[in-house]
């Protein structure tokens, strides 16, 4: 997006135009010839489209959306997970300033470093559309202003860019923009506390060895890992689970090495399957939170309990109908031509070889659950409903 552009999208035509067609198939807006800049409208219609689930408050007042700025922001609810507040707040890396929006409800001033100058002019009229008030967007790099900046903030908060120049996923701290290892330094001069927002492929053990002693959270959303996140300010170490809208469950690092189930796995005595959260298996904490409940042999497996827990966990339990021994023969027998949701985890078979021996069709008729414990594969058909008491 160019500066030319943000000035058309930001005219009385164009925004009229936007909302007026913001139901539309944006294909059919940029042909429409009554539709002024109808390539630019369709472009944030698209986006806003987009934005309604993911950036509810930026489409309910049409916010100006950039692709790309799209494409590499928190989701709001995640943008919310931020377990920070006080006086001020450096924002390291504004982007389209998700997270400096949220970050505004928390602080009552906060400082939004972006480097690119369209992309702060466009979270500068986004916020004053949010009707946000104390959200300062500097145009500079975050190196450049660490560098030049003699203040001092009660929190720095940096969601480093994590695409290569050609496009690639990057992972290590070093290896993002900024590289927040070379300016941890100068940042702890600039605040005693730095809080961090990483890939979801990034190791929590990793975390621990660069930033000890550091709350580490690894945050999920409709059963996807979602983000990890760095708080420096603690005092000890301290791992956190955040499935959002659900609960929060806290560990110390040790649980990581937790012991699996040693019992032989008795297909009889089971009558609820329990599916950690995938934050749970990210963290490697599944066997930790689950095993004063139920029995699980692996942080990336199912837990079988014999008596529902009473507890709130982070999982998606169900009920056993049945539990057999991987037989291709027998599933055919059951299921060829149901519409079977087949569920794996832990497990050598995959799912292809599985439909194609047994002639399971995919769908929602029945739900079967695929595993290995003890060196055997196991089918467990399971009620296709969850349990929700």
């Amino acid at each position: 997006m160019t500066i030319e552009e943000l000035d058309i999208l930001s005219s009385d035509d164009v925004r009229r135009a936007i909302d007026e067609n913001i139901e539309r198939d944006p294909s059919v807006v940029a042909l429409d010839k009554r539709v002024p800049r109808a390539s630019l409208v369709a472009t944030q219609v698209k986006y806003l489209q987009r934005a309604r689930r993911k950036l509810p408050s930026l489409y309910a007042v049409r916010c100006i959306i950039p692709p790309r700025a799209f494409e590499q922001c928190s989701s709001e609810d995640c943008a919310e997970r931020k377990h920070i507040s006080g006086g001020s707040v450096l924002d390291l890396t504004c982007g389209l300033g998700i997270d400096a929006m949220a970050l505004s409800r928390r602080f009552e001033r906060v400082v939004a470093i972006e480097r690119d100058e369209v992309l702060a002019e466009v979270v500068r009229y986004n916020m004053s559309l949010l009707g946000i008030d104390n959200v300062e967007v500097v145009t500079a790099s975050s190196e450049e202003y660490v560098a030049s900046s003699n203040e001092h903030f009660d929190w720095v908060f940096a969601d480093p860019d994590r695409r290569s120049s050609d496009g690639r996923k990057m992972v290590c701290l070093e290896d993002c923009s900024p590289d927040m290892l070379s300016l941890l330094p100068h940042l702890r001069t600039m605040s005693k506390r730095v809080a961090m927002k990483l890939s979801p492929l990034f190791d929590c053990d990793e975390a621990f060895r660069l930033c000890s002693p550091a709350e580490v959270e690894v945050v999920s959303v409709a059963g996807e890992c979602k983000e990890v996140n760095i708080y420096t300010s603690a005092e000890r170490n301290l791992l956190r689970i955040a499935m959002v809208g659900v609960g929060e469950w806290e560990f110390a690092p040790e649980a990581m090495a937790a012991a699996p189930s040693t019992g032989s796995f008795e297909a009889g005595e089971w009558r609820y399957m329990l599916i950690p959260d995938v934050a749970l298996q990210k963290a490697r904490v599944a066997i930790a939170a689950l095993r004063d409940y139920a029995s699980i042999w692996s942080n990336n497996g199912y837990a079988f309990a014999r008596e529902m827990p009473d507890v709130a966990l982070p999982v998606r339990a169900y009920r056993i109908k049945a539990i057999e021994q991987y037989n291709p023969r027998e599933l055919k027998r059951r299921f060829k031509g149901v519409g079977v949701e087949l569920l794996k985890r832990d497990c050598r078979l995959a799912i292809d070889a599985v439909r194609k021996a047994s002639g399971m069709k995919p769908g929602g008729e029945a739900m079967v659950a695929i595993t290995t414990i003890d060196n055997k594969n196991w089918v467990v058909e399971l009620d296709a409903a969850p349990i929700t008491e």
